[in-house]
């Protein structure tokens, strides 16, 4: 298990090093002056060229990669353009916002995804499993920021039952939670539908293995096989698929930062990505790929932990 994990890990550190390269490049090919959308268009050259020698611009870009790589391994994401401040500071007062949307997205889109497609599994070829899947596929198809702008509309503006912006006053939990509802289901919509698909064929899948076909004959309830045994054999096989869809929310919160006017990693990504802050659009990439790598290490841990054939394999 140790073995694992540690290859795990360094396959994770190796793809963050090359997703911060390519970042990096990414960077530089972007056409424009950044001194000029730092310092604006009336500074001076002398300005330019002095702004220039503190971000260390004016370096080979050989030696600013090394630099920049070398910083990255002492945690050090660099500073914003406008503020001064560490970007892994701002990244971090921000970071909650992001993670409790995707959590709260993630708890109930999972939840009911798993509902639906143990549903669809007890009513395999009947109406009811079409039905489900016919609402599983429409959930899949439409755009998350379809779902924003629409529930926007009719709960926010329409019906006003909920806040339209915003997170919440600070210590005010009913507000956060209200707050929290529509970004939450306007990008965990579409994962209902993934999940329950998934669910439904793993588990009928895990219906025609041999040890069901041993416990029908020994009687056991056939409820009982269906969410005991078949579901937890299906579980443990969309696990992973699982963690990517959280990862997943993690980076597609965006949308619903940006039209809920939410604070968090997208918003501060769109915010740096328009005013041309490298530094923070660097930062905000970089840690929104190490934690979608961390979610699929602990996807395989737990894989691993939980099933004994995995185990074997290791």
């Amino acid at each position: 298990m140790i073995t694992f994990l540690l290859r795990r890990t360094g396959l994770a550190v190796v793809i963050l090093v090359i997703v911060a390269i390519l970042l990096f490049l990414m960077m530089h090919m972007i056409p424009g002056d950044p001194t000029v959308v730092a310092l604006g268009p009336r500074s001076t050259p002398e300005m330019r060229e002095a702004f220039r020698q503190m971000m260390g611009l004016d370096r080979p870009f050989i030696e600013q990669l090394g630099l920049f790589l070398a910083r990255l391994a002492h945690g050090d994401l660099g500073q914003d353009v406008w503020s001064r401040r560490p970007v892994l500071t701002m990244i971090l007062e921000v970071l909650p916002y992001t993670a409790t949307l995707a959590l709260a997205s993630f708890l109930w889109a999972v939840t009911l995804g798993v509902l639906l497609g143990c549903i669809a599994v007890v009513h395999h070829g009947k109406w009811g499993d079409w039905l489900i899947g016919l609402v599983s596929i429409a959930f899949v198809a439409v755009p998350s920021f379809v779902v924003a702008l629409y529930s926007l509309l009719v709960f926010a503006v329409w019906l006003n039952w909920l806040p339209a912006i915003g997170a919440g006053e600070p210590g005010d939990l009913a507000a956060q939670l209200r707050s929290l509802i529509l970004p939450s289901f306007a990008i965990g919509l579409g994962w209902v539908g993934y999940v329950s698909r998934l669910i439904r064929a793993a588990m009928i899948e895990a219906m025609g293995e041999d040890y069901v076909r041993t416990l029908r004959a020994y009687g056991v309830a056939e409820r009982r096989i269906t969410y005991r045994y078949a579901l937890k054999q299906a579980l443990l096989a969309v696990l992973p698929v699982i963690a990517i869809g959280f990862g997943g929310l993690l980076t597609g919160s965006v949308f619903a930062e940006i039209v809920f006017t939410r604070p968090g990693l997208g918003k501060m990504t769109y915010d740096a990505v328009m005013s041309r802050n490298f530094p923070v659009v660097m930062g905000t990439v970089l840690v929104t790929s190490g934690l979608y790598v961390a979610c699929m290490i602990i996807a395989d841990a737990v894989t691993a932990v939980l099933d004994p054939r995995v185990r074997s394999t290791l």
